[in-house]
């Protein structure tokens, strides 16, 4: 093989990169840019390809942000959801819930306040294709393990038979639905968690 062919072959070569790497890096991205502020420039940069290996490798823009929605779904652990269903005690385990959820949503090691899919994804539902379900999933997903927790609970004494799960459920996502909205706004973690013990009561009433 010639000079000039061991060239051409080595140029039109892909480059080669970590594909969980470069998918966290774009979600990274799109966190912090939005989907409509973030450029490809931005992207190709933040993930160390170029265009033509993003588009080989994820489509356009809009196939790279639902794949990092779905890389964020399956990777992503929910601390806020583990501590409430790990702590035995529910009056601290609630407490322990929205403490968690105030610091992955205020102190990101990115400076990225909120939540990837209450600060970003959420704003794009109309507008990117198979983003709603995904989102609908999610939300779904987190209301049945909160609702299971409960339940649970009720199984071991801990609250009455007639406790309303998945209507305290829902009650919980949705505040924690308003602070990471509080965070993304910029309010400190130590004013959030002033608020706690109240939250803790309204998700526990007449318990």
């Amino acid at each position: 093989m010639t000079d000039t062919k061991k060239a051409e072959k080595k140029i039109g070569r892909p480059k080669k990169f970590d594909d969980e790497v470069a998918l966290q890096a774009a979600l990274n991205m799109f966190w912090k840019k939005g989907y409509d502020g973030a450029s490809m420039k931005d992207l190709t940069s933040a993930m160390g390809i170029n265009s033509p290996s993003l588009y080989a490798s994820y489509g356009d823009k809009q196939a790279l942000f639902v794949k990092t929605i779905e890389h964020y779904l399956q990777n992503g652990s929910c601390t806020p959801l583990e501590v409430f269903e790990q702590e035995e005690d529910l009056t601290l385990a609630v407490k322990g819930f929205f403490d968690a959820v105030i610091s992955y949503s205020s102190e990101y090691e990115l400076d990225v306040n909120g939540c990837f899919l209450g600060s970003c994804v959420v704003a794009s539902v109309e507008t990117v294709p198979d983003v709603k379900p995904l989102l609908q999933k999610a939300i779904t997903e987190s209301e049945i393990r909160l609702a299971s927790r409960f339940k649970m609970a009720v199984l071991e004494g801990q609250l009455p038979e007639d406790f309303p799960c998945e209507e305290r459920a829902k009650l919980m996502f949705d505040l924690r639905q308003g602070v990471l909205f509080r965070a993304r706004s910029g309010v400190a973690s130590d004013n959030l968690r002033k608020d706690v013990d109240f939250w803790t009561s309204l998700v526990l009433l007449n318990v």
